[in-house]
């Protein structure tokens, strides 16, 4: 131990995170190896072969020095939390003992992937209109540093010239650029390092969500992501006999959101008091602004059949169909503006151009 340790220290390892594909695929690979009677150790040195991630790795050598040391593959797990989850711990821990562990990793992996595959659907839809954003920007630098200092030596021959306004504001916009490039600069990259210290703060959560709540179209799909995963986390737990209350608060604080980790310990303070799960989402979002009605609805009807992890899975699959209608909905939105942001642009610079030209051809005949 103490010399896995030492070697942990001593490698200089850039990267330490670890992608979802790697993770739902040392589950399945886990999975398959116990299902076929492998033992746990023989098992994870055969997963530990097939992981590019030098980080994971050294966290799976890590997990078998635990595990050799008799702890259960649960208790181990909980002993590196920078990788398995308290979510993913309570599951294994849930199904080690019943002999049905490799069920329990597949349905572990399966979840990952689904949440894989979502978030990549997401950033590929986003894709396009970033991209044209950031050329807009790109060309307004061009634009400003380059061309405009060219085009500028024109009008500084006719100085007894009134220029248009718009003429007048692009060229000092352009020599504010050009004199201030380095400062420019240093003022993005200052930002840009402030963001990466802020989004690891509490405050930055709140100002996230407060941000995106006062954009109806952000939200529904941030919503709508966050509904999905909940319903996902609480399918898995229950189909685990995980206890309600543990169940509720893990899943309450997977959601990553300080709102709905609000609302969750709500929800358990109701709950331990014997409520039913949907009497108290419903007394808590008397407005249906975190919880949908179609949701509740949903739940109150299963909730009666005790089929609980069934409804919750289907409700994961169905609101993971949400986030990718809400989804092109707002992409439907932010393409457009950004073509018009564009248009706009080159509509400014070609009547400040032009017809600053006009004037000076004009005062010439």
């Amino acid at each position: 131990m103490e010399n896995l340790e030492q070697l942990e220290n001593k490698n200089i390892i850039l990267f330490k995170s670890i992608s979802t594909t790697d993770k739902y695929n040392f589950y399945e690979y886990l999975s398959v190896m116990i299902d076929g009677w492998v033992s746990i150790t023989k098992s994870l040195e055969s997963v530990e072969s097939k992981i590019a991630s030098p980080y994971f790795k050294m966290k799976i050598k890590l997990l078998l020095e635990f595990i050799r040391s008799w702890d259960l593959l649960s208790k181990s797990m909980k002993k590196i939390p920078a990788v398995f989850s308290k979510l993913e711990v309570a599951i294994i821990e849930s199904w080690e003992s019943s002999g049905n562990l490799s069920l329990a990793l597949l349905k572990l992996s399966e979840n990952l992937r689904r949440k894989h595959d979502l978030i990549t659907k997401v950033k590929w839809v986003l894709t396009y209109p970033i991209i044209i954003i950031i050329f807009l920007f790109l060309a307004l630098f061009v634009v400003l540093t380059y061309v405009v200092p060219e085009i500028k030596q024109l009008f500084d021959t006719s100085e007894w010239i009134e220029l248009p306004i718009s003429t007048q504001f692009l060229i000092t916009t352009s020599d504010f650029v050009v004199n201030n490039t380095w400062l420019l600069f240093l003022a993005f990259a200052t930002l840009i390092v402030f963001i990466i210290w802020f989004i690891n703060t509490e405050k930055w959560r709140e100002a996230f969500e407060e941000f995106i709540f006062s954009l109806p179209l952000v939200w529904r799909v941030y919503k709508n992501y966050i509904l999905a995963n909940i319903a996902s986390g609480l399918s898995d737990l229950i189909w685990s006999w995980v206890g309600i209350i543990k169940t509720l608060n893990l899943v309450g604080r997977s959601t990553n959101s300080i709102i709905y980790e609000s609302l969750f310990k709500q929800i358990i303070l109701r709950v331990m008091d014997w409520e039913q799960v949907v009497k108290s989402m419903e007394e808590i979002d008397e407005y249906r602004d975190f919880f949908p009605s179609d949701y509740l609805q949903m739940l109150s009807v299963w909730e009666k059949t005790a089929s609980f992890d069934i409804l919750w899975a289907k409700l994961a699959k169905q609101y993971n169909k949400e986030v990718e209608y809400s989804l092109n909905n707002l992409t439907k939105f932010i393409e457009p503006v950004a073509i018009w942001l564009a248009w706009l642009f080159v509509l400014w610079f070609a009547y400040s151009i032009i017809w600053a030209i006009l004037k000076i051809t004009q005062t010439v005949w």
